[in-house]
């Protein structure tokens, strides 16, 4: 097996061609998390002598401190360092699914390219922090896998013209199951398609701390006051909120949205963490990481769909095997929102569905 890691960077630069210290990012959020230039600089592996010469760099590229510093209080970030900070986690948050899904076509490829009998699993799914654990676990396992981070109606694509073998779907538990479903059914066989159940997970508002617009329920969202980031047209998530607010007789155009869209839940809670929107729709994993607060609104099955053939031929053995084992299903609950209950449970769509019975 071979490990691929891709890490994104970022550089800056002023007009008058001064660019950031390499390590100013990674000190800056060492800075945040310990509240002291020494300890920073120390989780950083650098000087205070070269940490203090960093700062006073970058200082001249603002005009302006990235830190003050107070005698027996330690150190904070001034507004442009807290900034600088929350650049670097949108960047992250965009990027690294993107990054991650590269990372394991590059591994899958050299594994070919060095055993002739190698045959990665070729998974097509919709990002999720589910599929993340996922691929770091058959990572760890040793387990040969070609992931690629796909939108639902993308992964179904792959999965009917045998691109794929198995594709990351997700269907709300209720009233709304009906609704996405359609959507997905005439790519669907009802009689030889399998579920291979993940894990049900919620899918919420997600505020800043303290929730200071006092958002609680969706026809707030139509406030005008309310700025709201959006997932992507044609993503999982997208469509489920469309749905939902469908429902409550809400119009998606009614809601003030940004200038952007994002690709991840994780960008999603960025870009509110930011302090660019009040209120997005996604996960709630990347919000607890980033300190926001979160309303549960749906709950929902994230599961994978295969041919039965797939299954027959054993070739999913090692990943069921995985998907039920109790180290796997303890680091899936984990996860804040996630219930590993129904993980590797295997099921046609009528048994797993109830809108897949009529």
């Amino acid at each position: 097996m071979y490990k691929v890691r891709i890490q994104p960077r970022w550089e800056l630069e002023s007009a008058a061609g001064h660019r950031l210290p390499s390590h100013l990012v990674d000190l800056l959020i060492a800075v945040r998390g310990t509240g002291s230039l020494a300890a920073a600089a120390r989780k950083v592996g650098l000087s205070y002598r070269y940490a203090w010469g960093q700062l006073q760099d970058a200082r001249e590229v603002f005009g302006q401190p990235l830190l003050r510093m107070t005698r027996g209080r330690g150190a904070r970030l001034t507004p442009i360092g807290e900034r600088l900070v929350w650049a670097d986690n949108r960047i992250a948050a965009r990027l690294s699914p993107m990054l991650d899904s590269l990372a394991t076509e590059l591994e899958a490829e050299l594994e070919r390219t060095v055993s002739a009998h190698a045959t990665p699993l070729r998974i097509h799914a919709s990002h999720g922090f589910g599929v993340e654990t996922l691929r770091r676990c058959m990572a760890e396992a040793e387990l040969p896998l070609d992931l690629k981070y796909r939108s639902p109606d993308d992964a179904l694509l792959a999965l009917r013209s045998n691109a794929a073998d198995i594709a990351g779907l997700h269907l709300p538990i209720g009233e709304l199951e009906g609704t996405l479903f359609a959507h997905y059914r005439d790519r669907l066989d009802l009689d030889a398609d399998r579920v291979i159940h993940l894990a049900m997970r919620r899918q919420g508002l997600v505020l800043a701390p303290g929730n200071p617009r006092g958002i609680e329920t969706l026809q707030d969202l139509e406030r005008p006051d309310i700025r709201m980031i959006h997932r992507q047209p044609g993503s999982g998530t997208r469509l489920l909120l469309e749905a939902m607010l469908q429902r409550h007789g809400i119009a998606f155009d009614r809601i003030r949205a940004c200038d952007v869209e994002e690709l991840t839940h994780a960008a999603v809670s960025a870009y509110v963490a930011s302090g660019l929107a009040d209120v997005g729709f996604a996960l709630e994993p990347p919000a607890r990481k980033y300190g926001l607060d979160f309303f549960p609104l749906i709950t929902e099955h994230y599961f994978f769909l295969c041919h039965n053939d797939v299954l027959e031929s054993g070739r999913l053995a090692d990943l069921l095997a995985l998907l039920r084992s109790d180290g796997f299903r303890r680091d899936l609950g984990l996860l804040p929102g996630y219930d590993p209950s129904y993980c590797g449970k295997v099921q046609t769509l009528p048994e797993a569905f109830e809108s897949a019975r009529g």
